[in-house]
């Protein structure tokens, strides 16, 4: 259980509308290194983590993943806020906004629907964990694409947020799999 804040981790406050941009976002918003995908994956796998230490990182990692959907969401949300027919048509949603308007649904910037193929999980928590912070190193590639795609400060900002949180995740993963290959932890039986 945790007490949720009525707040963004990190304030999204989008001025301009940009819907070539909010498409873009969507590769985070519900692509296969999306923070959809990430909090998915980590709230399934902590499941078969060894201990209590594993089973907290992979909680708090995975509830933080929600928090970044959640500032996700909001830059998509302001940067596709008041746009016209052919402002949406001319970025290429049209087949988006007839389906779900203004609504945010998961799908990649290509239109491609979430999938639960995206939750990677193995029972076998050093190779979970592994693709876990392979998974980070993707999520933190990506936020540096998307970043090379604008240069408006109030997009850039919350990008570089997430994208450190990326690297510090990794940090983190790698510290737990190194604790148990160090300790010789073996899986609960």
């Amino acid at each position: 259980m945790w007490l949720y804040s009525k707040k963004l981790q990190y304030p999204v406050n989008i001025k301009k509308k940009n819907l070539k941009m909010a498409k873009y976002l969507m590769s985070q918003y519900a692509g296969p290194d999306s923070e959809m995908s990430a909090a998915l994956r980590y709230l399934n796998q902590r499941y078969t983590m060894p201990d209590d230490k594993g089973k907290s990182l992979l909680t708090d990692i995975g509830t933080e993943e929600l928090a970044h959907l959640e500032i996700i969401a909001s830059m998509i949300f302001g940067l596709m806020k008041d746009a016209t027919i052919e402002e949406i048509k001319e970025a290429g949603l049209g087949g988006y906004f007839a389906e779900h308007d203004s609504g945010l649904f998961p799908v990649n910037p290509e239109g491609v629907p979430f999938t639960t193929a995206y939750i990677e999980t193995t029972g076998d928590f050093i190779a979970d964990i592994e693709s876990d912070m392979a998974a980070e190193q993707r999520a933190r590639a990506v936020y540096e694409h998307l970043m090379d795609l604008t240069n408006d400060e109030d997009i850039l900002r919350p990008l570089a947020f997430l994208r450190q949180r990326e690297i510090i995740h990794y940090q983190r993963f790698k510290e737990l799999r190194n604790y148990y290959l160090d300790n010789k932890i073996q899986k609960n039986t």
